[in-house]
């Protein structure tokens, strides 16, 4: 059975239509149907795993695949590498709008990766491999031009970690709930930092987005 005939909320297609229509991201229908196909499967893990806390059906197409997708316009260079991924967020949704990108998806929750694996190998996502490490351990200095992550960890201790990962010219992308003001201030001077404002349809609550670059790594 595919994921597609395990669907729980039959609203989750025009949701989703509506959604990137209103965020002025058009994706085609094959990929609005992997999307679709990652969020059954998402679905139908958390209830035995608990992978994340989102578990109306209702708000999961916004939640999930509308919130990761808000920073598309940002995801324009790769390789891409998710820092906590968990679930994939927002890894395999920007991974599935953006198929000529690589990601790599990083954790080191051994059920949330099992998931992963499971997730890239049903959906057919060549593009994308599944790390399980601590971002300090990986070794692959200056290799990727975007790092992301959702709600991973302070702005300062991302930095820290996964600095020596950054390619020259790259950028980190955070995801956060309210604006991360003071998060910004405890980076170090030689980063420079944007907020950026996040539209998400139907969520009323706070979405931003930090956009750092590393201005010492691109003077070398």
């Amino acid at each position: 059975m595919k994921p597609a005939d395990r669907q729980r909320d039959t609203h989750w297609p025009a949701q989703l239509a509506e959604g990137l229509q209103a965020m002025a991201q058009p994706l085609d229908a094959d990929r609005q149907a992997l999307l679709l196909d990652y969020l059954n499967l998402l679905d139908k893990w958390n209830r035995v795993f608990n992978l994340t806390a989102v578990r109306d059906p209702a708000i999961m197409v916004r939640r999930q695949l509308l919130d990761s997708l808000s920073i598309l316009p940002w995801v324009d260079a790769g390789p891409v590498l998710d820092v906590g991924s968990g679930a994939g967020l927002p890894g395999i949704p920007l991974a599935i709008a953006r198929p000529e990108l690589a990601f790599s998806l990083l954790d080191t929750n051994g059920k949330k990766t099992r998931f992963l694996q499971q997730a890239v190998a049903e959906l057919g996502l060549a593009n994308v491999e599944v790390l399980k490490t601590r971002v300090e351990a990986l070794e692959r200095p200056r290799h990727y031009a975007l790092i992301t992550s959702r709600a991973f960890a302070t702005l300062a201790d991302m930095v820290a970690g996964s600095r020596s990962l950054l390619a020259p010219g790259g950028r980190w992308l955070a995801m956060k709930g309210a604006a991360p003001v003071s998060e910004i201030g405890d980076l170090p001077v030689d980063l420079d930092a944007t907020i950026v404002t996040l539209e998400v349809p139907g969520e009323t609550g706070a979405r931003h987005l930090a956009v750092i670059r590393d201005l010492a790594n691109e003077r070398r």
